[in-house]
Order: C-alpha cells, then sequence, then structure tokens
C-alpha cells in the first residue's frame, strides 16, 4: 500500500480500503464516470481484470464472493453499465453471495437533471442489495467502504452497491484508512445444541440438508465427522453439491432439478429435518412441497445465519441462529449417547444414490452428455472447478458428475443462464494452477460468450464445453409440457463454436460423437490455450430420464 500521505483523492482512498480490507482481484468494465478509480489502481497491488460486459463482470465478482466468502469487487459505470450489471447483483442475492459494485456516477452538480446516463441507484438496486449508498463526501469513503464490507458478509450475505459521484473520487481528503473488517460469526448456544442432541435421540428417521453459504472446507469436514457419528443421512441443496462429498457414506443425494425420486420420498418420510444453512427455496423443495407451509409435517431443525430467515417461511421446532461454520464445530463436539435407530436407513439411501449417479443413462442421439460427465468426474483432478449456467443440460452435471472437494462447483442457485463463463474467467484468475471447466448450454453461452475474449486476453486455459441442441431447451421442455406440438420462438440457429473459439486465437474442436470427447478434451487442454469443445447433441436428449417426444406424448395424453 501506498505510503499515507497528508492528502488523498477518494479515489485513492478507495482503492486503499480494498488492499486494507484484503481485496486482491477486481472486475471491471472501465467508464468516464470513474476514471480517477482506474487511475488510482495504476500502481496498486491489484489484479485487474477488464471485461467485455458489465454483466460478465459482476459475475466474476459474485464467483469470486461464492468461492472464498469475502466479497467480490467489481467496477462499472452509471446507466447502462449498472443496469447490465443487474443479472449479476441478482445472482449474488438469491445465492446469498458476498460481492460489492462501485458504480460511476454523474458530478454531484447535476445530480436530479436526468444527466447523460444518470440512474437512481437506491430505486435501481434497492430491492435487490442489502444496502445501496452514494459517497458524497470523500471524508466518508474509509466509514462507508468499512460498513459495504461488514454488510455484505454479515448475517445471509448479500450484494451491496456504492455510487461513486464523479467529481467526489478527485477531491483530496485527510480521512485515514478504517480498519479491515472481521466477519461477525453468530455461534449456537448450549441450550440449542443440548436441545437438538435430544431431539437426535427421539428421532427414528431424520435427515440432514446442506445449503446455503457462509461455508468452509473446514466446517464441511466438521459436519461429515458429525454426520459419520451418528450416522445421519446427508443430502445437499440445489446447487450446493460441494459442502458433503458423494462417496461419503453417509450422502443420500441431491436435491435439485430432477432428483432422485427415493432421497425425495426420504425427505417427505423423515420425522426430523436439519437443515444447515439454506432457505430450502423453491428448488430444493420441489416447488414448496416437500415441506408444509408455514407448519412443518416433521420436526424442523433450521440453522441460518440469517435471524430473518429463521421462520420467515417454515416455522421451526427448534431455530438455532449461526452461521454454518460456527454451527458445525458446535456439532462436531456432539457425541450420540442413544443406539442409532436409522443405520439401515442411511446405508439403503447412500445405496439409492450410488445406483441412481454411477451409470449415464440411455439417450437418443450420436452423443450421450451422461457418459460425457462420468468420463470428466472419472479423468478430471479432484480440485477442478467446473463452472455453469443455467439450462436443461445442467441435470446431467448435478445427476453425474462427483464433487470431492470444497468450492469445485461454481454455478448460480439463482438458474441464471450466461453465469458460466465468466464464472470460468473469474476462478482461472484467481486459481491459475487448476483446471477449471466450463460447461455450457447453447443458448446459455451466447448470452456472455463475448466473455471467452477475456479469458483470450489474459491467456486463461480454460476448456468451454458447449451442448448444442440448437433450442432453449429448458423452455422447450415446458412448452412441451403445457402446449404440446406448438413450438414458439424456441429454436436456434447457431454458428460454428469450434471456429468460433479458434477466430479469438483458441483452441476449437468439435464432437459428434461420445467416443470423440476424451480426444477433443485431451487435446484442448494440451493446447495450453482458453478452448471450446462444441458437442453436437440430439434435441431430444431433453433430460436424463425422458426425451422430447415422450413429454409431448404424455402431455397430448393428459389432454384427451
Amino acid at each position: 500500500m501506498r505510503p499515507i500521505e497528508k492528502t488523498r483523492t477518494a479515489a485513492q482512498v478507495l482503492v486503499d480500503q480494498l488492499i486494507v480490507n484484503g481485496v486482491t482481484h477486481v472486475f471491471c468494465v472501465p467508464g468516464e464516470s470513474y476514471l480517477a478509480a482506474l487511475d488510482a489502481f495504476y500502481d496498486r497491488a491489484l489484479s485487474v481484470t477488464v471485461c467485455r460486459q458489465e454483466g460478465g463482470a459482476a459475475m466474476m465478482a459474485e464467483a469470486v464472493g461464492k468461492t472464498t466468502g469475502a466479497p467480490g469487487i467489481c467496477f462499472v459505470t452509471r446507466g447502462p453499465g449498472a443496469t447490465n450489471a443487474s443479472a449479476g447483483i441478482h445472482i449474488a442475492q438469491q445465492d446469498s453471495t458476498p460481492m460489492i459494485m462501485f458504480v460511476g456516477q454523474v458530478t454531484r452538480d447535476v445530480k436530479d437533471r436526468e444527466a447523460l446516463q444518470e440512474l437512481d441507484l437506491r430505486a435501481v438496486f434497492g430491492t435487490m442489495t442489502k444496502w445501496t449508498a452514494e459517497i458524497d463526501d470523500p471524508a466518508r469513503v474509509p466509514e462507508i467502504v468499512s460498513r459495504a464490507f461488514y454488510t455484505a458478509t454479515s448475517g445471509r450475505p448479500g450484494p451491496v452497491v456504492i455510487g461513486l459521484p464523479e467529481d467526489m473520487l478527485v477531491e483530496r481528503t485527510a480521512a485515514p484508512n478504517a480498519p479491515a473488517f472481521a466477519p461477525v460469526e453468530t455461534s449456537p448456544g448450549a441450550p440449542e445444541m443440548k436441545k437438538l442432541a435430544e431431539l437426535l435421540g427421539q428421532a427414528q428417521r431424520p435427515l440432514a440438508v446442506l445449503g446455503g453459504s457462509r461455508w468452509s472446507g473446514e466446517a464441511c469436514a466438521a459436519i461429515a465427522r458429525f454426520a459419520e457419528r451418528f450416522t445421519l443421512p446427508v443430502a445437499t441443496s440445489y446447487r450446493r453439491l460441494p459442502l458433503f462429498d458423494p462417496l461419503h457414506p453417509c450422502y443420500a443425494g441431491d436435491l435439485g432439478i430432477g432428483p432422485n425420486p427415493r432421497l425425495v420420498a426420504r425427505v417427505r418420510e423423515a420425522d426430523l429435518l436439519l437443515l444447515i444453512g439454506g432457505r430450502m427455496g423453491e428448488l430444493p423443495s420441489q416447488a414448496y412441497a416437500l415441506i408444509d407451509i408455514p407448519g412443518p409435517q416433521m420436526q424442523l431443525v433450521h440453522v441460518h445465519p440469517g435471524a430473518e430467515e429463521l421462520g420467515r417461511l417454515y416455522r421451526p421446532h427448534l431455530a438455532i441462529h449461526a452461521s454454518p461454520t460456527a454451527f458445525a464445530a458446535a456439532a462436531d463436539t456432539l457425541q450420540p449417547d442413544h443406539p442409532i435407530a436409522w443405520r439401515e436407513r442411511t446405508t439403503q439411501a447412500h445405496a439409492d444414490y450410488l445406483a441412481w449417479t454411477n451409470v449415464p443413462t440411455e439417450q437418443p442421439g450420436a452423443v450421450n452428455l451422461g457418459a460425457v460427465m462420468v468420463w470428466l468426474r472419472e479423468n478430471l483432478p479432484l480440485d477442478a472447478i467446473l463452472c455453469n449456467g443455467a439450462g436443461n443440460y445442467a441435470a446431467w452435471i448435478h445427476r453425474f458428475y462427483r464433487f470431492r472437494r470444497f468450492a469445485t462447483h461454481i454455478a448460480p442457485t439463482s438458474a441464471s443462464m450466461g453465469y458460466g463463463m465468466p464464472a470460468a474467467v473469474a476462478m482461472q484468475r484467481l486459481y491459475p494452477e487448476r483446471t477449471v471447466v466450463c460447461l455450457n448450454g447453447d443458448g446459455d453461452f451466447l448470452m456472455n460468450g463475448q466473455e471467452f475474449a477475456t479469458a483470450i486476453m489474459y491467456g486463461l486455459p480454460i476448456v468451454v464445453v458447449i451442448a448444442d441442441n440448437g433450442i432453449y431447451g429448458t423452455i422447450r421442455m415446458h412448452q412441451e409440457c403445457d402446449y404440446p406440438g406448438r413450438v414458439s420462438a424456441t429454436s436456434l440457429a447457431n454458428p460454428d463454436f469450434a471456429a468460433y473459439a479458434r477466430a479469438f486465437g483458441g483452441f476449437g474442436a468439435t464432437v459428434e460423437r461420445t467416443a470423440d470427447f476424451a480426444d477433443a478434451f485431451t487435446a484442448a487442454r494440451t493446447s495450453g490455450k482458453p478452448s471450446i469443445i462444441h458437442v453436437k447433441i440430439d434435441p431430444e436428449a431433453i433430460t436424463p430420464a425422458t426425451t422430447l417426444s415422450k413429454i409431448r406424448e404424455q402431455a397430448l395424453a393428459k389432454a384427451t
């Protein structure tokens, strides 16, 4: 950090606050509204990633927050820059991810005149952030940035948006740096842990579900030891698969899209549900069908770092206001003092998971995406990071890939398309020594495919796999369910994605048979370049369990 001078510009103070708080990576699309901040980056010990669209920059910052637990940072300009970035803000909100976005703003003397690209940040972002503010006084930069870090990380984490008037950034101030933030942990009390032990002692069919944020590798290991001592079956919620080793004998499976029906039945049959960290929102609850609202049909123990989430949807029999990391540490001290009545159920739950995921299902067409996922799980290093956005192609990831390490699956629980490519860039920037694979659908990739150029610019050897079926698959699936045979607005005309990669200076390959994927992937990795593997999928292969034609036939039969 630069020596503390008598005065610094507000922009210099701002950048120094980022460094004080441990920030090492910043993502941005440059704008004239915050030129002073760009200049303050010039000689600072920060890696600045220049992106091609603000949505990509925001998603990169969100991915860093999701992975590290510390706020991801992005800078965008006012008006269209900020609104472009709103997709990343919404992801951070729904995924409970700490993130801070700084927005260049019009000068203070023209505010409220609808000046060029002026935006009322509080009105636009107020409903999708934990806090939105503007800094009008350079002397308050340390205070407000410090508050932003605490707000983004405390309780249920989420995004913060801070406006930076252009003229404010160049004013000088003698304000000193604020101390570095320290995350505020909420820990369970002894009475709550005693009550949890009593409930476990009374249960016959317990089940734990892990979700949410504010986890760590150590916390995951502690929960695994807790589960092992109690032989407690454990499921993970939607896109939180790395929270529990899938090969652990207590693992019961993934409660996401297209889950194992036997796991769904286990949730319904449970007499004690231990929900740790998550909200049990629409997707893991199977459209709110698994747990009665507001009074659950089973005894519910809800552990969450945000007090406002406890009782918000489900009235818990035992509410534990604690972060997952603090709860895991406390759970690690619990010992069973009663016979375990559910050992056989746990063993069977894990056997059901293995049977559901071991072998890829038969698929129409020459490429079986399930077989591709099985090849990846058997050939990627355990610390490889998989990033993806949204689309039916992801069902094969959830079912057949196995995440054996913490924070190795970076994907939006908000099911936002276009996330995979930016997230992969962020992960390869953060962890240059690790293998990063970006999995996409065709419609999904082209929502932020321009960030492939960012990967080229920084020489990031990401392998991008695009499952191309020529349709918006998820929407087409629902279309066939509700309006069978009436195809409207879901067909796509796609480019040659391998040629797209080569046009940017990367490696490109096309796969039209399952057997050719391994060689294409190996060649991509060997090239050392950002790569795209264009995998052509039969549109009939809409999920691991069914086809478009079967969905249409069932809908037509139901209609008659």
